[in-house]
């Protein structure tokens, strides 16, 4: 029986792969003059996809009252330790309020005390109702006229020639079919990626994890493919959770103030700092030195509070009210038992990613990126991430009036070409689905891939602590591993799609082991914590940045940038990249 797939082309004017949070408002601010044809490709159903799929309970990301854009620059300068593009933050955090603003007159309940002003958590949230924010962002999207949203689509490949993108490849993850998509410009909104290292865990309920277990670095792997350079993987993100359901902690840390504790009752949240990377790495040197285990205490707040508590989580995370509601004992009684995650690389909490200009334009023409799968800008959250995707609409509508006014046909590549090139990939396709049945499964491939990293790589299992040595095997068994997947078969699309995530899952691999490799320092504790270089060293007070040529991955450095400056990529009639601006 022929396992052939079934093509169909499609031509747009703007292609934009992920319809989460920065893909929807993307669209969104593309809708507004109407003058280009947009196609979002999700992989799942905008609806519900992402990572706002579950809902949010907090604004995390907002200017409160009193307070600057310039001061969000400084609290996430400081919590990355200075390792920040500046002028990214910047321009994102100027944008907060506005969006913010937007999402409430489009239906998101934000909640308002008295005076009818937001009600904040902290210094930079405000509190909401957001259960539905993620359909809210979908309906934004799909309701303008221009907009076409193409649900169940996983895209595998840019075509790019000559470092100019033309277009991407994928397949639908239920039928027999293969898409090639023509595209003057392309925006990647994939976000970070997950499943990268061994989870807490195991077995059935491996999936049950900070970030979702979709978010396998696509969009990450497509650019190391294409060539696109890339920054900060080494920083990976860490979240410090509660134990067994992985549910957000901050909820319970600053909403009802919860401090950090040991099992012999001493609080340490101070001790080892409060960055973000020093709150996992207090709580693992506890657990390690045998005084855990850690908890948030929570055995002295009010019955008032647990119920807010309760009425928080359901939001975001049931399972974590499920479980105070079963085990018959809520927060107010007992103390949350906490643990550190398995290591992603996700742009939205630090900066790994693609390597952007002020525009959110990449080093490849034609290709932008915005929310987690962009670098540079951590702590963006939801609301940060939404200003990526309004900047990296408005740029592509620039972008695309400028080439116009050139009288500049986008379509370089003949239609023959272009489907040739693309034919390639499909092909690809067709070799797993006609794979005989190989003799490990693609779950067992997964947890090989998972167990080298986090053995050999910093993951849970060594304390999130990595060498050079270890690092260097890591690399070689995982090239051990590629003919293994390579021989894979895909009983059904479903099969197919499971592949291609551990193929996007490695190719970020092989990048990261390089990152960590070359910081050959310990700026941040647990996310990375290189044990042949255990100290802060100010000659790495600069970017790890890398990019893939003939399958070689070479790392480079670059120098900060600041908040008065503003970088901007231009390309010459070679398409060679150049950076420019205040730069």
């Amino acid at each position: 029986m022929s396992t052939g797939l079934n093509v169909e082309t499609i031509k747009t004017d703007v292609l934009i792969i992920g319809g989460g949070t920065a893909g929807c408002y993307a669209a969104y601010v593309l809708g507004h003059s109407g003058k280009y044809d947009v196609l979002i490709a999700e992989k799942a159903n905008i609806k519900r996809s992402g990572c706002l799929a579950a809902g949010v309970n907090a604004i995390n990301a907002y200017i409160t009252e009193g307070r600057v854009p310039m001061d969000y620059v400084d609290y996430a300068k400081n919590d990355a330790k200075g390792i920040v593009r500046e002028d990214l933050l910047l321009s994102m955090s100027e944008g907060l309020n506005e969006v913010t603003k937007v999402l409430e007159d489009n239906g998101l309940v934000i909640l308002k005390d008295e005076n009818g002003k937001y009600v904040t958590r902290g210094n930079r949230n405000i509190k909401i109702n957001g259960e539905n924010i993620k359909p809210i962002l979908a309906k934004m999207a799909s309701g303008q006229s221009n907009v076409k949203v193409l649900n169940h689509i996983n895209i595998t490949d840019y075509i790019v020639q000559n470092n100019e993108i033309y277009g991407a490849v994928g397949f639908d993850v239920n039928e027999k079919k293969a898409y090639i998509i023509k595209a003057k410009t392309v925006l990647a909104a994939t976000g970070g990626a997950a499943g990268l290292y061994r989870p807490n865990n195991p077995g059935f309920s491996r999936h049950k994890m900070w970030y979702p277990p979709f978010n396998t670095g696509a969009g990450y792997a497509m650019g190391i493919r294409a060539g696109a350079e890339m920054t900060t993987f080494e920083m990976r993100f860490i979240a410090l959770r509660c134990k067994d359901t992985i549910a957000p902690t901050g909820t319970i840390a600053q909403g009802v103030k919860a401090k950090q504790m040991n099992g012999l009752g001493e609080i340490y949240e101070t001790k080892y700092g409060v960055a973000t990377c020093e709150r996992v790495y207090g709580t693992t040197k506890e657990n390690q030195e045998g005084r855990g285990p850690c908890y948030l205490k929570t055995d002295e707040i009010t019955k008032e509070q647990e119920e807010e508590l309760y009425k928080a989580y359901l939001n975001m995370a049931p399972s974590q009210t499920l479980k105070w509601l079963e085990g018959g004992q809520g927060p107010a009684t007992q103390n949350v038992e906490i643990e550190g995650t398995e290591p992603y690389i996700v742009g939205g909490h630090t900066a790994s990613g693609y390597w952007i200009d002020n525009n959110r334009a990449t080093t490849v023409k034609g290709l932008y990126a915005a929310g987690d799968v962009a670098g540079g800008a951590p702590q963006k959250y939801v609301t940060g991430a939404i200003v990526e995707g309004k900047i990296a609409g408005q740029s592509i509508e620039h972008f695309l009036d400028e080439e116009n006014k050139n009288d500049s046909d986008k379509y370089k590549i003949s239609d023959k070409d272009f489907e040739s090139e693309a034919l390639k990939y499909i092909k690809k396709y067709n070799i797993f689905l006609e794979n005989k049945e190989s003799l490990i499964t693609i779950e067992q491939a997964e947890e090989t891939m998972q167990k080298i990293m986090d053995t050999y790589a910093g993951g849970i299992g060594s304390n999130y602590q990595y060498n050079e040595t270890g690092l260097n095997l890591a690399k070689e068994k995982l090239e051990g591993l590629i003919d293994v997947v390579e021989s894979l078969h895909a009983g059904d699309m479903d099969d197919l799609l499971q592949i291609y995530e551990i193929k996007e899952r490695m190719t970020v691999c092989f990048s990261v082991i390089e990152h960590l490799k070359a910081r050959k320092e310990t700026r941040w504790h647990s996310f990375a914590e290189n044990m042949n270089y255990p100290d802060e060293s100010d000659d790495f007070n600069k970017y790890i940045n890398s990019y893939s040529k003939d399958g070689k991955i070479n790392v480079i450095t670059r120098e900060l940038v600041d908040a008065k400056h503003k970088l901007l990529f231009s390309f010459d009639d070679n398409n060679n990249v150049h950076f420019g601006g205040d730069v």
